[in-house]
């Protein structure tokens, strides 16, 4: 971490899909350099506060504060060129582009990163998107398909990587392969909030922690203060 003062603050949004509000005042902060886990059973709310903080289901109350930009009411569009990079659940590649033009579509250095991602950053990351540069993204694993979702939202050079589900139905060998990423991705001191289930791995390489419950954020703490609390890792994540 190196900055005090929260790269990414929500503060109290309440979002809700129609009449159904599934979201009750739910707070976070990440700071620059910092990875930061949001945990919480199946339909608590994780990824409708990520689709909050990306506009994407816009919150009608609070505030999502970003590089001291008020973002609650922008585009989806202008919060992601304030520099926040998203791998969606889902991946959402585009099937009918080669990897290599999935890669270059997304890239750009709108922020100035003297250190840039590049097409030889992400292949040195990846791999095997290196090998698979000229097949479309359609035709990909599954787990390839996620490591293309990386690298796309890397290659626009992001403040703030938001991972939804980062290895969710993965294979185990896949799964290590995302790990490692995460890993290296910290150790550059990028920041990171990621959702996952994988406890074990996420108190390995997370900074902070967040539990949600029924749309709000019930517990906060570091990966030592978690791992001593087996109690709550049995009332909200079922472990």
């Amino acid at each position: 971490m190196t900055d005090a003062a929260p790269l990414l603050e929500v503060d109290a949004i309440e979002t809700c899909y129609g009449l159904s509000q599934v979201l009750f005042g739910m707070s976070l902060s990440v700071r620059s350099g910092e990875m930061v886990a949001l945990l919480g059973r199946n339909g608590m709310g994780k990824t409708t506060t990520i689709r909050s903080i990306m506009g994407l289901t816009p919150a009608r109350a609070g505030s999502v504060r970003f590089a001291g930009h008020e973002a609650r009411q922008l585009p989806s569009f202008r919060i992601a060129q304030l520099g926040i990079g998203l791998v969606p659940e889902g991946r959402q590649i585009f099937p009918n582009l080669t990897v290599r033009e999935n890669l270059v579509a997304a890239s750009g250095n709108r922020l100035g990163n003297p250190d840039p991602w590049t097409m030889e950053k992400i292949h040195a990351l990846f791999p095997r998107l290196s090998e698979r540069g000229a097949n479309m993204g359609g035709t990909l694993s599954g787990g390839e398909q996620q490591m293309l979702a990386i690298g796309r939202a890397l290659m626009t050079n992001p403040r703030l990587l938001i991972l939804d589900e980062a290895t969710e139905g993965l294979a185990p060998l896949i799964r290590d392969e995302i790990w490692n990423c995460l890993s290296l991705l910290k150790a550059k001191g990028q920041s990171v909030l990621v959702i996952d289930k994988n406890v074990e791995n996420l108190t390995r390489i997370a900074d902070r922690h967040y539990i949600i419950e029924r749309g709000r954020a019930v517990w906060s703490g570091t990966s030592d203060e978690l791992i001593a609390a087996p109690e709550l890792q049995h009332r909200y994540l079922g472990i």
